[in-house]
């Protein structure tokens, strides 16, 4: 429009004046064009150069991995089975001594044991020995010394304790040893042993001996070529045929001598086994720490030896490629035609070496054919090689799920599936992936819903559950019938696009490869999904050179069998492998950063309770919960249509509904500093699970619990039943019930430990002590409760540390016909509970009785002391209860 208004105007004064006049303003015209013409290019080529993506000329890496070995030698090194009867008598466990758990040595230990899913237990040297059988088993089928001066310097009785349980049950040890700390120790002899170790030494070309049976995952013939960066190596001397090595390597010159110093090329023994001839005792020497990426195959070889394959890995490894953001991505960063021709060659490469493998390709339709010349001609390349690859939906638009509601998120999915539809793009109906991993955990209930409906959804996988680091902790779990499996990074996100710019430099990358995290990944897991993005297979296609070289890496020094299978066969197996995976633990997602990024705006963490009240049943909670609702402070989870007042969220399969679910139970809070929500609910306090799962979700809230005496207790749960028209309780006797056998019937076995197991306070109150610390526990003598509420509830609101400071004394009174104190109401009449609540029963005979007070009083008497070593008040009936 301007250059419309500037053109009419020069062209009524040019046809201004005479033909003379006309002749200058020709001249002045033609410059006017000229120079308007010039500004155009410049802003033209300006825009150009701005808008118009330059593809930086890539440069990929070759995979620079060779075997040594080729395929006939590796035949002639089958991996060992360690499978003996030995491990019948053993447990499934590893005893690990440490002089602190703080140390640089007990973290790697604990971490790899924790990497590998190994159960152990953890004592502090110095201590008395944990008990190290049960019954005619031992316990643990593998103990570890962080270091041997641990091992050694033992206490006498101790020392002898150990060394006859591992006589006994065939147990072995793995003894970690370090370089003295004393200047000018050179060599030194193991007391007891005839072995001698020789102290600070640096090495270079680590091999392994190839004639040992230890060898199951790891696969001798290699060698670790150059220095290994640890100069500190304990190497061994001996002179008995019970030690057989395990690796060899040959001395370095260490780092700080000069150039004038004469090598010494003499083979030295870095990791040692001793075969038990001596003294029945199999060891396993390690000369340096679990930092050298070959100690971390020797560790679970040697676990799975001297366990007798009792704690052996599975050498069969699943695994499979993502490539996230299929058509996303800024222009200049996304596919050429050749890079989905490098892509697909690849695949064809790798299919050698792993048992069906195809990149699984996860696409957002919308972004098809939006990037330059040259990409589109890439996004065309893809289709038209469609078939080679296997593909799951993303969301249309790279939509984060957390942001919108079901029926914005299935118009979402409904689009990317036409777009495959249209395209003919064979996608695995049951697997997706959420961008962003949004709505996967912490759970958005929608997107769950828009993929059973749209998708059919089956599987899918996350890096956020529980939490994205430590990488070793990450697992799977199953929601409203998905499942949802660990997801693993392999170093390369949406940015890492070149090798020159990768972060840390490529020896980061190849660390990482050559024996570093994503090595690990393979090692230690059996099924691994990774996460990858397009941007990674564009420009130095870092993803070809990452996952070629670790395949290779595993390969050549490793047994491992690597296979893909669909991602619902993977989900299936995952689960087979690890069912108590299957129940999620949710957890706070106020408290990590990560989750708060990828949970609703919609949804707030002041909707969770402050406190609970857990119990245990007929305790006098009802009443409790009344008085707590008298103060304008505190405010109450709304009714549950199934069980009152009592939620029932962590003891039950309510608890599988999700935090969402839980939240709209509790009101917005006026003032999320001020008011106090909170929640009753008697069966939490006697719940297998419910302290772990109260932890998890809520570490900081108080708990508030009310102890009678369990005899009372259990007749007063015995008449409940009864008065409810219980068939069982109306046909036995209380002392039919609490004295009936293992045999009797089901239902009154039922009804006997409902009856007695929630009175066993010490073992219950243990359990929430495990998980919270004594200050956050608050117990209420029951029977002060019932005789003088104003002073308990004065010192319940100590507790809580609420404000205003409410005087129960204007809000309660005994009422006589009750037996008990009522709320006083607005019109000065006594608001009491229902019939239910405060019955009178007959007596209980003096046969139960005694019988109960038999049951209960070794518990009660651990009940006192637990108590007074937590500086809890004991309640007065149980005072008067150990005095009798």
């Amino acid at each position: 429009m301007m250059f419309k208004r500037f053109w009419e105007r020069l062209k009524t004064n040019y046809l201004r004046g005479s033909p003379l006049h006309r002749v200058g303003r020709t001249k002045t015209l033609v410059s006017a064009i000229v120079c308007l013409s010039f500004l155009l290019f410049i802003a033209f080529t300006y825009h150009f150069l701005n808008s118009s993506p330059v593809h930086r000329i890539a440069n990929p890496p070759e995979p620079a991995i060779t075997c040594r070995m080729n395929n006939l030698q590796k035949s002639m090194f089958t991996p060992k089975d360690h499978t003996s009867k030995e491990r019948l008598h053993i447990g499934a466990r590893v005893l690990v001594f440490v002089e602190s758990q703080y140390s640089k040595a007990a973290k790697q230990i604990t971490s790899s044991l924790q990497y590998a899913r190994i159960d152990y237990k953890l004592e502090n040297t110095g201590h008395n020995l944990p008990t190290l059988t049960h019954s005619d088993k031992g316990r643990f089928a593998v103990i570890i010394f962080e270091s041997l001066e641990a091992y050694v310097n033992m206490d006498n009785w101790n020392r002898q304790l150990l060394d006859k349980y591992c006589q006994d049950y065939k147990v072995g040890m793995i003894i970690f040893v370090h370089s003295a700390d004393e200047y000018g120790i050179e060599k030194e002899k193991v007391p007891g042993l005839p072995l001698i170790l020789r102290y600070n030494v640096a090495v270079k070309d680590y091999r392994l001996n190839a004639f040992t049976d230890i060898w199951r995952i790891t696969k001798p013939g290699e060698t670790v070529l150059d220095n290994i960066e640890e100069d500190d190596w304990v190497v061994f001397e001996y002179n008995h045929s019970t030690y057989e090595p395990l690796s060899y390597a040959k001395l370095a010159p260490p780092p700080y001598l000069n150039s004038r110093y004469i090598p010494d090329n003499s083979t030295v023994v870095c990791a040692l086994l001793d075969r038990g001839t001596l003294d029945g005792i199999q060891r396993i020497f390690f000369g340096n720490d679990l930092s050298f990426w070959v100690h971390q195959m020797i560790f679970i070889d040697g676990i799975s030896y001297l366990s007798h394959g009792k704690l052996s890995f599975d050498l069969e490894r699943y695994i499979l490629v993502d490539v996230d953001d299929i058509f996303v991505g800024i222009t200049g960063t996304r596919m050429t035609a050749e890079d989905v021709e490098a892509m697909a060659k690849t695949q064809e490469r790798l299919q050698k070496e792993v048992s069906n493998f195809h990149f699984n390709l996860g696409f957002s339709g919308w972004f098809y054919q939006h990037g330059t010349s040259l990409e589109n001609a890439g996004d065309q390349k893809i289709l038209e090689y469609r078939n080679k690859f296997w593909w799951f939906g993303h969301m249309w638009r790279h939509e984060q799920g957390h942001k919108f509601d079901q029926a914005k998120l299935e118009t979402s999915m409904i689009k990317n599936y036409q777009f495959a539809k249209e395209h003919d793009i064979p996608v695995m109906h049951q697997y997706a992936v959420a961008p962003h991993h949004s709505g996967v955990y912490p759970v958005h209930e929608p997107l769950y819903q828009a993929w059973k409906n749209v998708w059919d959804i089956r599987v899918t996988s996350t890096e956020e559950y529980p939490r994205l680091y430590p990488s070793w902790k990450r697992r799977g779990f199953i929601h409203k019938r998905v499942m949802v499996l660990p997801r693993q990074t392999c170093g390369l996100f949406t940015k890492t696009l070149y090798i020159d710019t990768y972060p840390g430099g490529r020896k980061k990358l190849d660390d990482s490869i050559q024996g570093g995290e994503l090595f690990k990944t393979f090692l230690y897991n059996p099924i691994n999904i990774y996460m990858t993005h397009m941007g990674n297979y564009a420009n130095d296609r870092l993803a070809l050179y990452t996952f070629e070289s670790v395949i290779k890496f595993v390969k050549c020094w490793t047994n491992l069998k690597l296979k893909q299978v669909t991602p619902l066969e993977m989900g299936i197996k995952y689960f087979e492998m690890y069912p108590e995976d299957k129940e999620p633990v949710w957890q706070d997602p106020c408290v990590y950063k990560r989750h708060l990024q990828i949970w609703s705006a919609n949804k707030s963490c002041d909707r969770l309770p402050k406190f609970l009240v857990v119990g245990p049943q007929k305790t006098g909670t009802t009443a409790l919960y009344k008085f707590l609702q008298i103060h304008p402070a505190i405010l109450a989870n709304y009714n549950s249509p199934e069980t009152f007042e009592e939620v029932q969220f962590f003891n039950g399969n309510n608890y599988h509904k999700g935090i969402d679910w839980y939240m709209e139970f509790f009101p917005v809070p006026g003032n999320a500093t001020s008011d106090f929500l909170f929640e009753k609910s008697a069966n939490y306090f006697d719940g297998e699970l419910v302290p772990y799962r109260v932890h998890s979700l809520l570490p900081k809230i108080k708990i508030i619990c009310i102890l009678i005496d369990p005899a009372k207790r259990a007749y007063s749960w015995y008449q409940h039943m009864q008065a409810h028209g219980d068939h069982i309780a109306g046909n036995y006797t209380f002392h039919e019930i609490i004295t009936a056998p293992d045999s009797a019937p089901r239902k009154v076995r039922e009804l006997r430990n409902r009856s007695l197991i929630p009175g066993i306070y010490v073992q219950h109150l243990q359990k929430w002590l495990e998980f919270f610390p004594s200050r956050q526990i608050f117990i209420i003598d029951g029977g002060r409760l019932k005789s003088n509420p104003v002073a308990v509830m004065h010192n319940v609101q100590r507790f809580l540390h609420i404000e205003p400071h409410y005087d129960y004394n204007d809000y309660l009174r005994f009422d006589s016909k009750k037996g008990f104190f009522c709320q006083v109401s607005s019109t000065n009449k006594s608001d009491c509970l229902g019939r239910s609540k405060g019955r009178h029963y007959p007596p209980m005979n003096e046969t139960s009785v005694e019988f109960l007070k038999q049951f209960y009083r070794k518990n009660n008497v651990a009940l006192s002391k637990l108590l007074s070593k937590h500086k809890y008040r004991i309640p007065d009936w149980l005072e008067k209860e150990l005095s009798d």
